[in-house]
């Protein structure tokens, strides 16, 4: 079997269940990522045989795509900010906007040595990474309620960043171990989807990324972010800056738990698609 007709008959399969430039997309992602190959190269490699270890995998994978299992999942890879990063259902699967707010972070904070980073959230490690790498922070923390999501992180981490720090604990109820005062940058992607939203969803997100990472109840939507606020607070120190996804619903909501008296330039900032994505300020 050539690549190209790996990647066809796969693309084929998928048609059912995905649209066909979807499953196109799936396709030549699988491809790429099991025969080590750019885009480029893929499609310059048509002709080449597919080892026979490889074409072995294909009913495998075919089958997990079909039950509707994220690509991701599927290859235990996703791609963010640079970095091929190990995921599982344990840990969200990182998204472009996630990347954008990795990107802002790096642009705002670029030139100041010796920073002291804190995530929340961390899943699969992402953002605590992206900005190690973009930064070389003095120390990045980074903390999850969930063992088997830094179990993930920490093998991130010793692939793209061996010096991030990690800490299991709940946010909610638990203070990471950082000195008052001393932080730079608080960064978080913290649980925003309402119960509520549930429906406008994808099946595969609903049935595969863990609920834990996703959702908050209507009654509260803000409760991390209401903990996030208080520990921007006590930990930042003056003209440290917090930063965070966010519902983008609930911009105007999450910003205004950043008052004036305690912080400066609060924004929200949009995607490159136009949606108010993120919340940034800066402590007094």
């Amino acid at each position: 079997m050539t690549t190209a007709a790996f990647t066809a008959q796969l693309s084929t399969a998928l048609q059912g269940p995905y649209p066909a430039p979807e499953a196109a997309a799936i396709a030549a992602l699988v491809t790429e990522t099991l025969l080590g190959f750019s885009p480029l190269q893929r499609r310059m490699q048509g002709a080449a045989p597919v080892p026979a270890e490889v074409a072995a995998r294909l009913p495998h994978i075919e089958a997990r795509l079909l039950a509707h299992e994220p690509v991701q999942y599927v290859l235990g890879t996703a791609h963010f900010a640079g970095m091929d990063l190990e995921v599982s259902p344990a840990t969200l699967i990182p998204r472009p906007e996630t990347e954008e707010l990795a990107q802002l972070i790096a642009q705002e904070q670029a030139g100041r040595p010796g920073l002291a980073v804190l995530d929340v959230g961390t899943g699969s490690g992402c953002l605590a990474l992206a900005v190690a790498q973009a930064l070389r922070p003095a120390r990045t923390l980074a903390v999850d309620i969930s063992e088997a999501a830094l179990a993930v992180a920490h093998r991130n981490a010793a692939r793209y960043a061996p010096g991030v720090e990690f800490q299991q604990l709940n946010i909610l109820t638990t203070t990471p171990d950082i000195v008052p005062g001393t932080l730079d940058v608080l960064v978080s992607n913290p649980p925003y989807v309402r119960d509520s939203e549930r429906a406008q969803m994808r099946a595969n997100v609903l049935a595969w990324e863990p609920e834990t990472a996703l959702f908050v109840p209507d009654a509260d939507p803000l409760l991390f972010y209401k903990r996030l606020a208080e520990l921007a607070t006590v930990l930042l120190k003056s003209g440290g800056v917090v930063y965070l996804e966010i519902n983008e619903a609930l911009g105007a909501e999450t910003a205004a738990l950043f008052p004036d008296v305690s912080f400066t330039a609060v924004r929200v900032v949009s995607d490159f698609f136009g949606r108010a994505r993120f919340v940034r300020a800066t402590k007094s």
